[in-house]
């Protein structure tokens, strides 16, 4: 406690105080002006550059005001006794010195709150850049090659030299942009093939619009300085000004490109569906409020009635309904085994009866497709015999729990390791017929990993005229040392099928792999 004491009786903890009470008037008068700006200012450049020119004001004046409240004096000798800060007094005002002097003895004391302050909210701002991280990196897959190049086309039109990765994300309720230096948009799984390609055109000019503009970087300039004058009510209200009309920006971009401003209209608010259906919590690409952007973009100028906006949304919402379903439709008419989609029906035999009971198709997704290379027998049959979905969810918890090879830390690496390895497959070793985690490669891969060495032959050997791949693991758990596995593409169709391992009938031993489930690609 002395030393608390001790430090805001220093120039330093005095001139913050300072610095933090003259602050809220100077906040006041740059906001004041910025609001005049505004009511004038019509274009959405314009005002988002007023906008973070008055945040970066008030910034400079908080800094003006601290470095001009400490007396270099004072400040030169304060290793030799302490010094009490005070701040000058009008000559019409000295007949009231002990009133300055016990106001300036109090000001030292709003130092430490306010640093407390600043680094709780900059703490906070720390877990959502490591959140946005995360998302980025789990969880995610590939784009279509088709659409990765459709965003090459469009990041030439915006003329951005940086390379921009498209993914897919199970975890993004909307589209999001994550980094500057290698920027990667994030689109929610089946978002692609659920709108129609000109409003996903119109999205991705609009994320494109956020790298070509360096809005990742203006961001956490902002969210640094919401964090050192988190205290002040007008800093939070420029800055909610500074991102709504970074949205506009960002639309005018996606508008003039596109040059269909209904059609953008109708794809922000598809989105906002989707983000009612996943989560309440406002994210990127629905940043800002939707009726006033999509009011903005249909009625240019904001001269229209109010009473036209709920109509005008409410058609728009409507619209987009029934092309959201026109076009789940058509998807659904192009699927070959519809009946792989709908509820599996599972029987259990008891003592002198049979229970069946429905599990959902996801659910039997991830029993026969994410996890058959992977589940034990007694896993499958006891995940089989589970009644309800919440049972269901936390069998699938436990299942990654018992494998992570690090309890207790948020990530399970066995779990990543293993999603990537089926995404690798599907990428690499998929044949005209069969995707890649169903073949024989794609199975073994997934299950020992990439092998120590590979020989591959696409035009065959000396021993044999068709494509050849050949594998060897120098150890596998439970199976042996020095492991060859060969696969060869007989009818020359890209799929590789397993043969008998070339080294077990000259070694003596024989090998014996891990067969696939029921109606998968197996051993040959």
């Amino acid at each position: 406690m002395t030393l608390l004491v001790r430090w805001v009786e220093t120039p330093l903890a005095q001139a913050a105080g300072w610095a933090l009470i003259h602050s809220l008037w100077e906040g006041a008068a740059v906001a004041a002006v910025l609001a005049v700006a505004l009511s004038v200012i019509r274009s959405a450049r314009a005002r988002y550059t007023a906008s973070c020119l008055a945040l970066c004001a008030i910034l400079v004046c908080f800094l003006g005001t601290f470095f001009a409240s400490i007396p270099r004096a004072q400040i030169h000798s304060a290793a030799a006794h302490p010094i009490v800060l005070t701040w000058p007094v009008p000559a019409s005002a000295s007949g009231m010195p002990r009133a300055a002097m016990r106001l300036a003895d109090l000001l030292g004391w709003l130092a430490p709150f306010w640093m407390a302050g600043v680094v709780l909210f900059s703490l906070r701002h720390v877990a959502s850049w490591m959140a946005a991280r995360r998302l980025g990196r789990t969880g995610v897959c590939c784009a279509p090659q088709v659409w990765q190049e459709r965003l090459n086309i469009l990041s030439g039109r915006l003329r951005l030299s940086r390379p921009v990765v498209l993914l897919e994300s199970c975890f993004a309720g909307v589209p999001v942009v994550i980094g500057h230096l290698r920027p990667v948009i994030l689109m929610p799984v089946g978002l692609l093939a659920g709108l129609p390609a000109s409003q996903i055109e119109a999205i991705l000019l609009h994320e494109l619009a956020h790298i070509r503009r360096h809005d990742y970087w203006i961001n956490m300039v902002q969210t640094a300085i919401e964090s050192l004058l988190f205290y002040h009510p007008l800093v939070w209200w420029i800055s909610a000004v500074i991102r709504a009309e970074r949205e506009h920006c960002s639309d005018d971009v996606a508008v003039a490109l596109s040059g269909n401003a209904h059609e953008y209209a109708e794809a922000l608010a598809a989105l906002e569906q989707t983000r009612w259906g996943v989560s309440a919590a406002a994210l990127a690409a629905t940043g800002g409020s939707l009726m006033k952007r999509i009011r903005r973009l249909l009625i240019p100028g904001g001269r229209a009635g109010f009473d036209s906006a709920p109509l005008v949304l409410a058609g728009i919402l409507l619209l987009a309904a029934a092309s959201s379903l026109m076009a789940w439709q058509a998807k659904s008419q192009d699927k070959p085994n519809l009946p792989a989609e709908q509820d599996t029906q599972v029987c259990e035999t008891s003592a002198n009866s049979i229970v069946c009971h429905s599990v959902p198709a996801p659910y039997m997704k991830w029993l026969n497709e994410d996890v058959a290379y992977i589940i034990t027998d007694p896993e499958r049959a006891a995940f089989k015999h589970l009644q309800t979905n919440g049972e269901r969810e936390q069998f699938i918890a436990q299942f990654w729990q018992r494998r992570d090879p690090t309890p207790g830390t948020p990530e399970n690496e066995f779990q990543e390791e293993h999603y990537r390895r089926i995404q690798y497959a599907n990428d690499n070793f998929r044949s005209p017929s069969v995707p890649g985690w169903k073949t024989d490669r794609g199975r073994i891969y997934i299950m020992f990993g990439p092998p120590d060495e590979r020989e591959e032959h696409p035009n065959g050997n000396a021993t044999t005229p068709y494509p050849l791949d050949i594998w060897k693991y120098q150890r596998i758990q439970g199976i042996g040392n020095d492991v060859y596995m060969e696969f060869v593409d007989q009818a020359k169709s890209g799929e590789y099928h397993m043969t008998m391992d070339p080294n077990g009938p000259s070694s003596g031993r024989s090998v014996q792999l891990p067969q696939a489930p029921a109606g998968r690609s197996g051993v040959r």
